[in-house]
């Protein structure tokens, strides 16, 4: 249920800076994305009663700041910057600056913030320990990305090239596998029990189960139901596949993909 008279602030996120906008008669203003611009942030929001603080994903420079406002008990709402743009041009803003967007999240906010389904838009924010796994997860993707270009190099390139390819190889290998060996010590020492239930299903590997645990923080918290509505299965539900989107890849609502969870037991509610 909404909050009575309630201040909406929008933060727009970027590398340096974050622009803060706010409903009612609040002054729009510029802080540093550091620790020194949560604290003039929270500072500002503690002199009012905030019902719901909203960003946008922009590929992790909003997740300091949100677990900084989460951890002062603000609820903060992460979307899809797509949502955020389609809301934009749903309100005639065509111009795109920080200070618009901050202005537009502020507007998304309100009208979140009266939603009948409000709280599914807020969401805890992955813990520290999911936080280090996920940055690994995504680390051993960039390895194994650049292993496959290195191998696919090593063919055809011209024999003056193949030893320094080859070293690459190696490094990339060696790297890998030291990568690998930290994050199964960091899931038996923060996430045994679950990873436990996750490797008992047939197919589904250590990484598999990595990758689960670090972008499906749901895990282990939701009912069979709750976490199917919030995630569907392509290659599970056939009907989906009308729209174009890959098999075999987890979508979550609001467009996320979740990618390297392939072959999930279509019959086993995780």
């Amino acid at each position: 249920m909404s909050q009575p008279n309630p201040l909406c602030v929008g933060i727009d996120v970027s590398k340096a800076t974050l622009d803060i906008a706010a409903s009612s008669d609040v002054a729009q203003f510029t802080v540093s994305n550091d620790s020194d611009g949560f604290n003039a942030i929270i500072t500002g929001l503690r002199r009012h009663s905030v019902a719901l603080v909203l960003m946008e994903a922009t590929g992790g420079l909003e997740v300091a700041v949100a677990c900084s406002l989460q951890a002062e008990g603000f609820e903060v709402a992460v979307v899809n910057p797509r949502q955020a743009r389609d809301f934009a041009r749903a309100m005639g803003y065509l111009a795109k600056t920080d200070r618009i967007d901050a202005r537009v999240l502020t507007q998304m906010a309100e009208v979140i913030n009266r939603h009948p389904e409000r709280k599914r838009f807020i969401r805890a924010l992955p813990d520290a320990e999911r936080q280090a796994l996920a940055a690994m997860v995504v680390r051993r993707r960039q390895l194994i990305a650049m292993l496959v270009a290195e191998r696919n190099r090593l063919y055809p390139s011209h024999p003056q090239n193949k030893k320094s390819i080859n070293t690459i190889i190696k490094a990339l290998e060696d790297e890998l596998a030291r990568l690998e060996k930290d994050m199964n010590s960091h899931i038996r020492n923060h996430f045994k029990e679950i990873a436990e239930r996750l490797s008992s299903i047939k197919g589904v590997g250590t990484m598999t189960v990595s990758a689960m645990l670090a972008e499906i923080p749901e895990l282990g918290t939701l009912s069979r139901r709750e976490i199917s509505g919030a995630y569907r299965c392509c290659s599970c539900q056939p009907g989906l596949r009308d729209y174009a989107w890959p098999a075999n890849h987890f979508w979550r609502q609001g467009w996320r993909k979740i990618s390297t969870v392939h072959g999930c037991a279509c019959g086993n509610p995780l």
